[in-house]
């Protein structure tokens, strides 16, 4: 058994070789004091080659930056706004993987970890600490990393889940730095009437799954008349809250986890943070729970909405870049796709607006050249735009298409019927 001492982020770090494969906690949580230790040894030259895995991270990201070219390596599992461009230059990179099986990579060897860096809350009276916002796979890289430093945070809430004993780290440093927070702009109204067309696919007693963000948000402000809703979520932000603490959300008529709002990581106000301090209400768990699809079908009636960059006429879903510019990643779409589909009453939709900011259409005849797939045309089902919304499930290519244009902008649909004219031959007409 361990017995952990605490030290300074610049001593903790100072047992990390050149060569290292390193885990950080991520997303609001990141152990930055850390970081900024390991960009110290960098800037003295003493440290070089170094890995970094992790889910997306708010706030700096040196690690990614051409300044560090050579010293760091960014390999994260999912792309956020502080990394992208650095990504798509080259000087970072993405790992692709399934959110669900990224602890997959640690515990099976296919990433072997020299380290793992993350944020814990203050100790419990057993010894046990939390991972309080961002459990994501930091469990398996505490269990299989060499080297396993924690930074012990009050701003970290103790969240119930998956904890941590103390015994599991070799160092602990303390910092009080606060949480990333994010606000997030009121929705359009093109949001709002997506919002209203998936709520209209949700019933009282549904478990619910959505990410975070004002298209989120706004479905969120349309479930205040719905009863006795569940969610299990890879992340919840403000607008699922607001549905806790009235009560429409409580989980009464999940099969598993009943009555617990169930999430793998957050990102949002402090209020948001806060709320899952020590509430028994909430469970933290690891992604590899959390994602699981068998475990999401577990809960009959389950409704997961996810969104998307662009789909094709045939049904084909790109959610995690923009032609061969890396956005994001695939995330836990897919994990939730899956498991809802496999749920008994349950529905997989993706929402999106029927065009980007620019006015380029997201339903498009073919994807961008590069575009990843992140759900394959079989496993689509339902698509939400403000315009309406359709189930794709156990229609041919013709019949997707039709459908599809019944929901793309008004202005877009002439040249997608053109293009579906062509691809499909005559009889395209006459479908329907």
């Amino acid at each position: 058994m361990k017995t952990a001492k605490f030290v300074t982020a610049d001593e903790a770090v100072s047992h990390i070789k050149s060569g290292s494969r390193i885990h950080l906690s991520s997303v609001a949580s990141v152990p930055h004091c850390l970081v900024r230790a390991l960009c110290r040894r960098a800037d003295a030259g003493d440290v070089k080659d170094l890995h970094f895995h992790h889910f997306h991270t708010e706030g700096p990201a040196p690690y990614s930056e051409q300044r560090y070219e050579g010293i760091f390596f960014d390999q994260g599992f999912f792309i956020g706004p502080n990394v992208r461009a650095n990504v798509n230059a080259g000087y970072a990179d993405y790992l692709p993987v399934h959110l669900f099986e990224s602890a997959k990579l640690y515990r099976d060897g296919h990433i072997k970890l020299d380290a793992a860096l993350v944020n814990v809350s203050l100790p419990d009276e057993n010894g046990m600490v939390s991972l309080g916002t961002s459990v994501d796979c930091s469990p398996a890289a505490i269990e299989t990393a060499a080297l396993v430093v924690g930074v012990v945070n009050p701003n970290v809430p103790f969240a119930y889940g998956d904890l941590v004993p103390l015994s599991s780290f070799d160092y602990l440093v303390r910092d009080d730095e606060p949480l990333v927070t994010a606000e997030y702009a009121n929705p359009t109204s093109e949001e709002l009437l997506i919002g209203r067309n998936c709520a209209a696919l949700v019933e009282d007693g549904d478990c619910i799954q959505m990410g975070i963000g004002a298209l989120p948000n706004a479905l969120a402000g349309e479930l205040g008349g719905h009863r006795n809703l569940g969610l299990h979520t890879e992340m919840f932000s403000d607008g699922m809250l607001a549905l806790i603490k009235s009560g429409v959300i409580n989980g009464a008529c999940k099969k598993i986890d009943t009555g617990k709002v169930v999430a793998s990581f957050l990102l949002g106000s402090r209020d948001v943070y806060s709320f899952i301090d020590r509430n028994g209400a909430v469970a933290m768990r690891e992604i590899s729970y959390v994602n699981n699809p068998q475990v999401i079908a577990r809960n009959p009636n389950m409704k997961a909405i996810n969104s998307a960059t662009e789909v094709d006429l045939t049904g084909q879903i790109s959610a995690d870049s923009i032609g061969m510019r890396i956005f994001s990643g695939t995330g836990g779409q897919l994990d939730f796709v899956k498991g809802a589909s496999m749920s008994e009453g349950g529905k997989s939709i993706t929402a999106f607006s029927s065009r980007t900011k620019k006015g380029v259409g997201k339903i498009v005849p073919a994807l961008n050249a590069g575009a990843g797939i992140v759900t394959p045309r079989a496993d689509a089902h339902w698509i939400v735009t403000e315009y309406g919304a359709v189930d794709l499930y156990g229609r041919s290519l013709q019949e997707r298409a039709r459908l599809l244009i019944s929901v793309a902008h008004p202005d877009d649909r002439e040249s997608l019927e053109k293009a579906a004219f062509e691809r499909f031959g005559p009889h395209f007409l006459r479908v329907f």
